[in-house]
């Protein structure tokens, strides 16, 4: 089965890189390039792409925006985030607007495959170094606690965390939507945590998910 990529990104030289890179993986096929976030979003929704590889920093629609409209119409199109920001606020940006992974440009040619890979496992990737400097493991308004968690809510939690949508969570657990939202509320209020970075860091400090 062959895993549709797109590329979007606003130098030609880095497009071309990422190109010959990709190339190498012989079920991987790149359907279509972009070099802004209104063209990647349109591109998106016309070849519905396994994986997009978004720029971060973009004309015309930022990465972050871009990321958020794809995935809105094309839920199951796997975001990972290409980034010369190594700083956890850009690492958020994304998080929240659905990435499931995030690669520094300067790793790019040792991590993307990875990355890629990762994503499409439904699991997450976060450049090592950004781990090392602390950005993907913030313990900002995070308890470092999982124990007042029910074995229920840690499963929940472990699917928001992997980027997975409240209905498809509640698919894959055989419950209702509302039921998966409620899960989020109690997950949150105990954890003290407002938003799903929070809970990502959260997860990846406690050992839930791996960062990588």
């Amino acid at each position: 089965m062959v895993t549709k990529v797109l590329l979007a990104d606003d130098h030609v030289m880095i497009r071309q890189g990422l190109r010959a890179l990709l190339h190498q993986q012989q079920d991987w096929q790149i359907v279509a390039e972009a070099g802004d976030g209104a063209e990647a979003v349109r591109l998106a929704r016309e070849h519905r792409p396994d994986v997009a590889v978004l720029d971060v920093a973009m004309p015309n629609t930022s990465g972050v925006e871009a990321a958020r409209q794809i995935r809105e119409i094309s839920p199951d199109t796997r975001i990972v985030a290409l980034s010369m920001y190594g700083d956890a606020h850009y690492l958020d940006l994304m998080l929240e607007a659905g990435a499931c992974a995030y690669v520094l440009k300067d790793e790019a040619v040792r991590e993307l495959v990875d990355a890629i890979r990762a994503a499409l496992r439904g699991g997450r990737f976060i450049s090592p170094a950004l781990v090392k400097n602390g950005a993907a493991l913030s313990t900002r308004n995070v308890n470092p606690s999982k124990r007042s968690l029910t074995d229920r809510e840690v499963e929940v939690l472990r699917l928001i965390t992997d980027g997975r949508k409240s209905r498809e969570i509640a698919s894959e657990l055989g419950i209702g939507i509302k039921t998966v939202e409620t899960y989020r509320g109690r997950i949150m209020a105990k954890l003290g945590i407002n938003h799903v970075p929070g809970l990502v860091k959260f997860a990846i400090k406690t050992g839930l998910i791996s960062p990588y």
